[in-house]
């Protein structure tokens, strides 16, 4: 939030006087501050508007918004924040064959519940990260890894011809994360779980467009 710049000029003063010789002293004084102010050429100025005060840090000078620091990569983002909290809300609800019978996974404390609440979040907000304007797939060449994924260069070539799909499948991503995150609030671990089915659908449309779309698939996709 920024504070708002005073209406009132930067230069002002008070003086006491009786009330009868007021406005005679200020008579006398308007006079010797206009002297003074025509023989040194001073004035008191207002407080500049927002548009004509220091650029604040981060932000452009010659735009209206703010410039950002693109530091991760795509592969970067889904590495270290999309990937890992999509896999931890995968991984809160499940059902797991133990030696001992079955094992129902859930969160079953508020402590529990607030971890994957933070890894709802990360996922929605990092759907943000990943459409931003000039953000690479690769900070460098990174090689197809295998016969029916695209290397690093075509896969940002795609993404740029096909800039408004890649956003579309982003925010789908994020509506989905958001969905869960009611499921959370409202602790519903079924809820949760179907969930899990409907973000994994969202990640796979992504990879099939823009990281293997040469992949044939299989019978049981």
């Amino acid at each position: 939030m920024r504070a708002k710049s005073s209406d009132r000029p930067v230069c002002s003063g008070r003086s006491w006087a009786p009330v009868g010789a007021r406005a005679t002293l200020g008579l006398f004084a308007a006079l010797a501050i206009s002297a003074s102010l025509g023989a040194t050429g001073l004035a008191c100025r207002r407080s500049p508007p927002p548009s004509e005060s220091l650029t604040p840090s981060g932000t452009d000078a010659g735009s209206r918004g703010p410039t950002f620091r693109l530091t991760a990569s795509i592969r970067e983002l889904m590495d270290s924040e999309i990937d890992p909290s999509a896999d931890y809300l995968w991984d809160a609800v499940a059902s797991i064959s133990t030696r001992a019978g079955m094992e129902e996974r859930q969160p079953r404390t508020a402590e529990a519940w607030h971890e994957v609440r933070r890894h709802a979040l990360t996922l929605i907000e990092a759907t943000n990260l990943l459409v931003m304007r000039g953000r690479k797939v690769s900070a460098t060449y990174l090689p197809a890894a295998s016969p029916d994924e695209l290397d690093s260069t075509e896969a940002q070539r795609s993404i740029e011809a096909n800039w408004e799909s890649f956003v579309g499948l982003a925010q789908v991503l994020g509506d989905v994360g958001t969905k869960a995150l009611g499921t959370i609030d409202a602790k519903d671990p079924a809820a949760l779980f179907e969930v899990g089915s409907e973000i994994d659908a969202v990640c796979e449309s992504c990879h099939v467009t823009f990281w293997y779309p040469k992949r044939v698939p299989s019978p049981t996709d």
